[in-house]
This record gives C-alpha cells, sequence and structure tokens, in this order.
C-alpha cells in the first residue's frame, strides 16, 4: 500500500508546522520553558527540511528516511516533555502531546521517495505498452520485415 502524503506535502507540512511551533506559545502566552522546547522543536524541523532531499530541500542532502527519523524522534520527545512538565497546565501538556503525535502519524505516513521517482516506480512495477508478464513475446508483437519474416536486430550485422 502507498503511504497518502507524498514527500511535496510532506514539505509544505513541516514549514507550516515549524512555524506554528514558534507561534503557538507566543500567541497563548505560555510559560518560557514550553515556548523554549517548541523553539528547539521548530528550528531543529526547519533545519533538517532545508537539507532534506526533497522537492521543498534547499540542500538535499539528507535522505527522506533520515528526515522522517528524526520527524518521530521529534514528535517523541514533544510527547515525552508533555509527560514530564508537571508543572504547566494541562491544556499546554495535552497540545504538546498532540503536536508529539501529530509529528509521528507525519512520518509514518509519508511516502519516502519524491514525486517524480514514486512515478517511475509506478510505471516499472506495472505492465504497459509492450510488457508481457509472461516474459514470453508472441510473434505478433516482434517487428517483422515487408516480407513477414521475423526481423532480428543485430544478427548477421557484424554486431558483438
Amino acid at each position: 500500500m502507498q503511504k497518502p502524503i507524498p514527500t511535496k506535502v510532506h514539505g509544505v507540512l513541516d514549514y507550516m508546522t515549524a512555524a506554528f511551533l514558534h507561534t503557538l506559545p507566543r500567541v497563548m502566552g505560555w510559560s518560557d520553558n514550553v515556548t523554549r522546547v517548541l523553539d528547539v522543536a521548530g528550528g531543529g524541523a526547519t533545519g533538517y527540511s532545508l537539507f532534506t532531499d526533497y522537492e521543498l530541500g534547499l540542500v538535499k542532502a539528507l535522505p527522506m528516511k533520515a528526515h522522517l527519523t528524526l520527524d518521530a524522534l521529534s514528535g517523541g520527545a514533544l510527547f515525552g516533555a508533555a509527560l514530564v512538565m508537571d508543572d504547566e497546565d494541562p491544556e499546554v501538556r495535552a497540545t504538546l502531546a498532540g503536536i508529539g503525535v501529530w509529528e509521528i502519524a507525519a512520518a509514518l505516513l509519508t511516502r519516502t521517495q519524491t514525486g517524480a521517482a514514486s512515478r517511475t516506480e509506478a510505471r516499472v512495477d506495472k505492465p504497459g505498452a509492450g510488457y508481457v508478464e509472461s516474459g514470453s513475446w508472441s510473434q505478433q508483437s516482434m517487428p517483422t520485415s515487408p516480407a513477414g519474416e521475423p526481423v532480428h536486430p543485430g544478427v548477421g550485422e557484424g554486431v558483438m
């Protein structure tokens, strides 16, 4: 089964989530501790997104699988932060946990190949014009000479 989130959509989600992580604690008036946690998560996500080998990456050095692993680790860290920040309001902790689950889910549901690679793989995996699943060619699909004889390229032409 193909995962539902293409890498290009994931890239958009990356940058939107990073902006959200920087903005949310300030708009909500949350504590400095929560603000720092979300700033680190947002800054890290922006950093490794810029270096990811996908449509919205700038440097294209980090493989997509590594990017998704970092997303899942970041999500786990945010979920863990929600568990250990006992002095924060329950709503704040629930939001941190929800963002963590969001990041883990996005990592699990995102394809690891960019759009062009996914389309190429789909073409290679599925039979198409000129492809016979059994691996054998019928005489009807073989090119023929005007006399109706099968053409065998390279035979008798000195090609080795």
